[in-house]
């Protein structure tokens, strides 16, 4: 189970007024299908993933790539000169190869897909922007937002900010079935604008775990300290799986029912930093191709519950994104004014693993007909700290990243 929200802060040196037009890119032809959008998307989350590790390399990490990147595209609507190429940059776009208005296209085309009621998993995700009352937002693009990414707008006083806070707060507890309850933790009388994006998944596991089953066990942190942890566990399970020799680590993917799964990555003990190294798109291409059906005799995973908390403006800077955050931000597109920047940038998630099932979004690899299942018995145990990648099955898109070090939380 999982929830997860960025918000985007933005502030204003003085009033805003100019009128500023956003330009209307008019290329007929998509240049950016999903699987290119969703392997750009990669790209930008596991090198977000990388930063993240840097800065917390012994706690867990939970994050949505996807929903952070459509935040920041949203934002991109409204800048323009370096500020727009940082952004787009930054979410790993090449601008040569790609016009603008195609990337927006896709997000446009990839939020409808994901937004498609269905019966077996639940995927809700969307964008609102709140504006200080006395600021005109621009009528084109409150309508790019609207059509593009079905981003709302709504006044709000931000000189009672408390008020404000409690507003966005109670938007986002609502949208997110109540996992994210405190996006924004303080306001100040200076913010103009308050950008937020959210994602709630849930769904349930194909072949679901056994309650009777689950037991008390060894969760090894490091080659010398455990905790004890509920362990579920599942017998003579069939499943696509493989043993990546290169980099000593067991992928395992587990199905959700409807369009959607969770890829584990287990690595040898002590090789995590490698496997952490060699994350990128072709990576985990390798390992959805790589996917053969095995029998497992005996699969065991934690059942965890983890959130986290990020302030990405400490972060982006890393990944080339720079200027919005600075007085040399052009966001000229949103008010007609160069005096807005963005002062935060909130990132919060949770993800709950039960025997019933995950709430996040997922992405699974089709089973090899024909596949050997091999004859001597396997079992495989995550008892020390693993990857999981959840991602939405028809667009291939990774929805939630998540390394547990500690499935009791830090």
């Amino acid at each position: 189970m999982s929830g997860n929200t960025p918000a985007v802060l933005c502030q204003s040196d003085c009033t805003l007024g100019r009128d500023c037009a956003i330009q209307e890119n008019q290329s007929n032809g998509t240049q950016v299908d999903s699987l290119t959008l969703a392997s750009t998307n990669t790209d930008f989350a596991f090198r977000l993933y990388k930063e993240l590790t840097m800065k917390c390399s012994d706690k867990n990490i939970v994050f949505s790539p996807f929903n952070i990147s459509a935040a920041l595209a949203v934002l991109s609507l409204g800048a323009s000169n370096n500020t727009l190429q940082e952004i787009l940059e930054g979410l790993k776009f090449n601008l040569t190869e790609t016009p603008e208005a195609d990337i927006h296209r896709e997000f446009g085309h990839l939020l409808h897909m994901l937004s498609q009621p269905g019966d077996q998993v639940q995927i809700s995700t969307g964008s609102a922007m709140f504006v200080e009352k006395r600021l005109l937002i621009l009528a084109e693009f409150r309508e790019k937002a609207r059509a593009l990414y079905h981003a709302g707008a709504s006044s709000v006083d931000f000189q009672q900010p408390h008020e404000a806070k409690t507003l966005i707060n109670d938007y986002v507890r609502k949208q997110t079935h109540g996992k994210i309850k405190d996006l924004i933790s303080g306001l100040d009388v200076d913010t103009v604008m308050v950008l937020v994006n959210y994602i709630y998944f849930k769904g349930k596991w194909r072949k679901p775990f056994d309650p009777d089953f689950t037991f008390e066990s060894d969760f090894y942190l490091d080659n010398k300290r455990t905790v004890k942890v509920p362990m579920m566990k599942l017998k003579f399970l069939t499943t696509p799986y493989f043993w990546d020799e290169e980099l000593a680590c067991t992928v395992v993917e587990l199905k959700y029912t409807g369009n959607a799964s969770a890829l584990f990555i287990l690595p040898d003990e002590g090789r995590m930093q490698q496997v952490e190294a060699s994350l990128q798109p072709e990576t985990l291409r390798k390992w959805r191709d790589s996917l053969r059906s095995r029998k497992i005799n005996e699969f065991s995973l934690p059942k965890f519950s983890v959130s986290t908390d990020y302030s990405l403006q400490n972060i982006l800077p890393q990944l080339g994104i720079r200027e919005v955050f600075s007085t040399e931000a052009d966001l000229s597109g949103i008010t007609g004014s160069k005096n807005l920047r963005v002062s935060q940038v909130v990132h919060k998630a949770v993800l709950d693993v039960a025997e019933t099932g995950t709430e996040a979004a997922a992405a699974t690899g089709m089973l090899k007909k024909g596949s050997a299942l091999l004859k001597n018995p396997l079992n495989v145990n995550f008892n020390r700290p693993f990857l999981m990648i959840i991602s939405d099955t028809d667009t291939q898109s990774s929805l939630f990243m998540t390394k547990i070090t500690n499935p009791k939380g830090n």
